[in-house]
């Protein structure tokens, strides 16, 4: 499968949302997991590397983990990013506070299908990021709700690190990283 597949599965008390590439995957949350198969089954004799074009994509760059230059990191919004694992894509959102940067997944808790940045920069007001459908608002800092309909709740943080003037991942649920506004092109 040339493109990604975004899917989401909702259980009793979370769910998640992430991006699936290649033709078959598994997506879990909680006690449920949805298994599937584009073909049909699975040849063990079939490669592994079910999208080559990431790894190719990756290994041009020096370390597949390195996302951006820290000057690129916006202060008054966000860049949008995408963590892979295997053949599975998760969107995160950057924002930097001075030389620090904060990474959360690009999801928000109350409806999970719901991108904090939709691909502009996500909407930050009173340095809080302000979910551009329904108004929830969040922390910079914690990434706590402290407003709107999943007041309490926290987006999900992703690891992140500044080292030598660059933002690297961190997060050890993911391989690599890559920016989605693709600033060579």
């Amino acid at each position: 499968m040339a493109d990604s597949v975004r899917v989401t599965l909702e259980g009793a008390d979370e769910s998640t949302s992430i991006r699936i590439y290649g033709d078959e995957g598994d997506v879990s949350t909680g006690d449920a997991t949805f298994r599937f198969s584009i073909d049909g089954g699975h040849d063990e004799d079939e490669d592994e590397g079910a999208d080559s074009s990431f790894t190719a994509e990756a290994t041009d760059c020096d370390d597949p983990r390195r996302i951006a230059p820290l000057a690129d990191i916006p202060t008054h919004g966000t860049l949008r990013c995408e963590a892979r694992s295997g053949n599975r894509g998760t969107e995160l959102i950057l924002r930097r506070v001075g030389d620090d940067v904060t990474a959360w997944r690009n999801s928000c808790p109350h409806k999970p299908e719901v991108r904090l940045d939709p691909g502009s920069g996500a909407i930050v007001h009173d340095e809080q990021l302000v979910c551009h459908e329904h108004g929830a608002r969040f922390e910079c800092g914690n990434g706590v709700c402290t407003a709107g309909p999943c007041r309490g709740d926290a987006l999900d943080a992703i690891d992140v690190t500044v080292r030598d003037e660059s933002v690297y991942l961190t997060d050890d649920r993911f391989e690599s990283c890559r920016r989605l506004d693709d600033p060579t092109a």
